[in-house]
């Protein structure tokens, strides 16, 4: 893939000048035009400070899912660091966003960071930033698309890798009849993790569509569902929110099924210390967000590109159980996994 070359000055090199410059002064010990240097080097940090990078992370996130608050903050962490204006916005509907990539276009913003839930949505406006000379990376959704669509770098799971191990976890607990909760019809990640367990598990693995935005709506689908089939032992979810429901949902149905999920809260992980949820998968949402962010900070400043730009920055899959839950419980108290 042709990447657009960096451009030759920036607020990210001044400070880095300034940054060495500020060490000799310590190091060497510095006299004579000691003061004069020490003034300019003061007046070079100041204009990194003021002249910031303006880049916006476009999501297909839904309002109140707690998984994109993990990738918000750790967006917003790379941007306190790397001195960057940052600004998120979502929309579930793929018309939706590319008209959200449109505005940041608009703005004239330095980068932007976007998922690629429905690539082919995503193609016309990622051309347009790209001939406007903005760089877009791609993060969460979009692993096998975010080339073809033009991205200059990624970071994110991949998600037939991840459902694949997760098939493989099924076999290992002896069960035999799955129920793959799909909570966003058409995300092509979400499908590849059901896909991805369908190909690895030897039981039978079958699909269940609900509307991931209203969750007593799939705690009933899900009950309905394990009602009507007790050969289903176990219910395998796309998202931690979904994870719970699906907890209460084995409950009201009377059922013995097990619960598995991907992704990870704090609410989340008290359920798999509790043994509700047997084990999540954890793609690191705060890292992918981080990354996606100081990748472009790099970028511009640095011409740094993540894989060459021709291979994904994995941020996943690991798996959280019950033996290793406790490593990872600060941090998700704190709201950073």
């Amino acid at each position: 893939m042709n990447t657009p070359p960096p451009p030759q000055v920036s607020s990210g090199s001044l400070r880095g000048v300034a940054v060495v410059a500020a060490v000799c002064l310590l190091l060497a010990g510095c006299s004579g035009s000691g003061g004069a240097r020490l003034d300019a080097d003061a007046d070079a940090a100041g204009m990194a400070d003021s002249g910031g990078l303006k880049v916006s992370l476009i999501t297909h996130g839904g309002k109140g899912d707690d998984f994109w608050q993990l990738v918000q903050k750790g967006a917003r962490a790379a941007a306190a660091k790397d001195g960057i204006e940052l600004t998120y916005a979502s929309d579930s509907d793929p018309a939706g966003q590319a008209e959200l990539v449109r505005d940041a276009i608009r703005d004239k913003v330095d980068g932007i960071a976007v998922t690629l839930a429905k690539p082919q949505a995503m193609k016309g406006p990622v051309a347009e930033a790209k001939a406007a000379g903005i760089p877009v990376v791609g993060l969460n959704s979009g692993i096998d698309a975010w080339r073809s669509a033009g991205l200059l770098q990624y970071f994110g799971q991949d998600e037939s890798l991840a459902g694949r191990a997760v098939g493989d976890k099924l076999d290992a607990v002896k069960a035999r009849h799955a129920l793959c909760v799909i909570h966003e019809r058409g995300n092509v990640a979400l499908e590849a993790r059901c896909a991805g367990v369908k190909k690895t598990f030897a039981g039978e693995t079958e699909m269940l569509y609900v509307e991931g935005t209203d969750l007593d709506a799939v705690n009933a689908a899900v009950t309905a569902r394990l009602r009507q089939d007790p050969t289903i032992d176990e219910v395998v979810t796309l998202g931690a929110q979904s994870a719970l429901a699906a907890v209460k949902s084995v409950k009201a149905a009377g059922s013995r099924a097990g619960v598995a999920t991907f992704d990870l809260d704090k609410d989340l992980v008290k359920a798999v210390r509790s043994g509700d949820v047997q084990f999540a998968v954890d793609q690191q949402p705060y890292l992918q967000g981080y990354l996606a962010v100081d990748s472009l900070w790099l970028y511009k400043t640095n011409g740094n590109v993540s894989g060459g730009g021709v291979a994904p920055v994995l941020t996943g899959p690991a798996f959280v159980t019950k033996s290793n839950v406790a490593s990872v419980a600060r941090f998700a108290e704190a709201g950073t996994r």
